[in-house]
């Protein structure tokens, strides 16, 4: 994030081609049809990281690459960066507006007042906000995008704790705040499950309004550190692009790691995916391209949806088949959840 607050209109690089392959799910918001026929222009402001962190804005970026190759939207990238104030996060969304972007893509809760501000200014214009429902971005024309992290974190806490062999795990969280609480509270309590005397250690990388802990692999690296030489054996971590230092730590120790928002044992560099025991997938690509392609269909989405696991919006991945040997408890868990027989806290 810059200090400065004006973002030059340099800074939004045009967006790569690509595309993701998860199916949709429904959303639970409501949606109004439109009778504007013009083409569909995607604006995507990033939160910081950006396009390439291996985590969440990646996710976010594989739902515009699809909407771009599938639908022929045309599209803009900006991207925030670390210590930067509030009205760079307006000014990047003014750029986007200015520039002729009829849909805009806010990735973070950080957004959620520009969000909103925007909103109120530009009628004509419809917005999307990843991980937030608050009253700061609500609006006749917001769509907003929550998940059920605590839901899919519940799943990777059970594999740690049948995975590990100490008895003692860890949970690594970018920056304090309520939405990363969400994946500690289910992290928690889904290894609880599985052993109630479990050891779950617990640190954040910084306090709100720093946000920099989704981007500083050298604390996370740091953080993980401690946890492994204090004897646990699996961290998780939910700290976006300082999840690299997580890895890397799991690595020179030879204990393992959990990702997070995207399968990072595909998305990880080569030399530490061996270390990844499993990734919480937060499908930020589905809702993105379905905030596109229900636009482009005509249909404007508006109000709260949440992807949680029955919606199919998160889920935990299973790529290096480290956790082949317990996916029957996981899926078990999975379907209790899903069920209404176990409800997962949002808070530790």
């Amino acid at each position: 994030m810059k200090v400065a607050a004006v973002v030059s209109v340099a800074a939004l690089a045009l967006a790569a081609c690509g595309s993701s392959g998860n199916d949709q799910p429904s959303g639970s918001g409501s949606s109004s049809s439109s009778g504007s026929a013009k083409k569909i222009k995607v604006g995507m402001a990033y939160d910081v990281g950006g396009r390439g962190d291996q985590s969440f804005n990646d996710s976010a970026a594989a739902g515009l690459d699809k909407a771009k190759s599938q639908l022929g939207v045309d599209a803009k990238e900006a991207a925030a960066v670390a210590g930067e104030n509030e009205a760079a996060r307006d000014e990047r969304l003014q750029q986007l507006i200015d520039a002729g972007y009829t849909h805009i893509v806010a990735v973070g809760f950080a957004y959620a007042k520009a969000v909103g501000k925007a909103a109120k200014a530009n009628k004509d214009v419809h917005f999307a906000i990843v991980d937030d429902a608050s009253p700061d971005s609500k609006g006749d024309n917001v769509d907003q995008i929550t998940f059920a992290e605590n839901e899919g974190s519940f799943l990777v806490g059970a594999a740690a704790a049948l995975k590990s062999k100490s008895g003692h795990i860890g949970f690594v969280g970018g920056v304090n705040v309520p939405l990363i609480k969400k994946f500690e509270a289910g992290y928690i309590a889904g290894a609880k499950a599985v052993n109630k005397d479990i050891k779950v250690d617990s640190q954040y990388l910084t306090q709100p309004p720093d946000f920099s802990g989704f981007g500083d692999p050298a604390k996370g690296k740091t953080a993980a550190e401690g946890m492994y030489q204090k004897g646990a054996d699996v961290v998780y971590h939910a700290a976006g692009g300082s999840g690299g230092g997580v890895f890397t730590a799991a690595k020179a120790a030879g204990k393992l790691a959990i990702g997070v928002d995207s399968d990072q044992a595909l998305t990880a560099p080569a030399d530490v995916r061996s270390v990844i025991l499993t990734s919480m997938i937060k499908k930020v690509d589905v809702a993105v391209y379905d905030f596109i392609k229900s636009a482009a269909d005509g249909k404007e989405l508006t109000g709260n949806k949440v992807y949680d696991l029955k919606a199919g919006g998160v889920d935990y991945a299973t790529t290096g088949g480290k956790i082949d040997d317990i996916k029957s408890k996981l899926d078990a868990y999975k379907q209790q959840i899903i069920d209404g027989k176990i409800t997962v806290p949002v808070t530790p």
